[in-house]
């Protein structure tokens, strides 16, 4: 399903199968997790160039390996995620800082991702996937590893306000009640729907992003696109608190008094991952117990689960399967 330009419709086409280069694998994808940063990608929110396959929450088989590649081989289940290759000579790589590498790859955005029934990736930004439904583990390609970071950054406090109750937040939220933390939801105001989910997931509140939670927070990660939630959640925190924009794309933070951010509160944005991230984040997953709550759309319906997505209609995480 390829995204000729951006604001329309993905387009289904045959191509045929491609081969990995030096360093690359081939992958027969099982599944590809859709994300929100697909519809900025296939919206136009994110500039880019020509046509492109979207889709960077990709499980598979390998099928191929080019030259180069070791310690991988053909039948190994493998998970392919938003970070698709860096540099590694800029200061950012060479300082541990890979998500901020001057010349990045991004799977799905800058080279074709796993809205397909094969996949290219480069084999040293691929990882090895446990047990588990292929379906099921997608979304923590991307939804689990994007909260994962965004939960970390948000510091140790027990209370933790989560924006936008969709694939990211249903997964860290499963994470942060097995760390201990409590969750308060924000949902789209009147979203009673939303506002069940989240308190089936273990939230101890949930409620309209126009209401103030029962007390104050340690710290909030916004995960909808929306700039007017980062003063709202400023209201919200303690002194000393943060919040945590962890999305890619945002719409414009409007103005907002200064008190809000005074008393040392501060606005971090998170900017995309590392492999450590995957890492470590593949680790937990399962010894914290997290399930996946997942609608499957066939392949050539990726339009559909695209704007199911896009309207709010979703339940957990959308994820195409070819």
């Amino acid at each position: 399903m390829v995204s000729q330009q951006p604001g329309e419709a993905l387009v289904l086409q045959e191509r045929e199968t491609p081969r990995p280069g030096s360093g690359e694998i081939l992958i027969k994808v099982s599944a590809c997790g859709v994300c929100r940063t697909d519809l900025h990608v296939v919206d136009g929110d994110l500039p880019r160039a020509g046509p492109i396959i979207p889709g960077h929450e990709i499980v598979g088989l390998v099928e191929a390996v080019g030259p180069g590649v070791e310690g991988v081989a053909p039948g190994l289940r493998v998970g392919v995620p938003w970070l698709g290759h860096t540099c590694g000579c800029c200061p950012y790589c060479r300082s541990a800082r890979e998500n901020l590498c001057d010349l990045p790859l991004f799977t799905g955005y800058t080279r074709d991702g796993g809205y397909a029934s094969h996949a290219v990736a480069d084999a040293r930004f691929c990882f090895p996937l446990g047990p588990g439904d292929d379906a099921a583990l997608a979304p923590l390609l991307c939804a689990g590893l994007i909260g994962w970071r965004s939960l970390r950054m948000a510091g140790e406090g027990r209370a933790i306000g989560l924006y936008g109750f969709g694939a990211a937040a249903h997964i860290i939220t499963q994470v942060a009640r097995w760390q201990g933390r409590d969750i308060f939801a924000f949902t789209r105001p009147g979203d009673g729907a939303a506002q069940a989910f989240a308190l089936a997931q273990g939230a101890v509140w949930a409620g309209g992003s126009d209401e103030a939670p029962p007390e104050a927070l340690d710290a909030a990660i916004i995960f909808a696109p929306v700039g007017a939630l980062v003063p709202a959640a400023l209201a919200a925190v303690k002194k000393g608190g943060r919040v945590v924009c962890g999305g890619i794309h945002m719409s414009d933070i409007p103005s907002f008094p200064y008190r809000l951010l005074w008393g040392e509160r501060q606005v971090l944005s998170v900017a995309n991952l590392t492999r450590q991230d995957a890492r470590e984040f593949l680790d937990i997953a399962p010894r914290a117990g997290v399930v996946t709550q997942v609608t499957r759309y066939p392949l050539e319906r990726a339009n559909e689960a695209l704007a199911d997505l896009r309207e709010g209609r979703l339940t957990g995480a959308a994820v195409l399967i070819p």
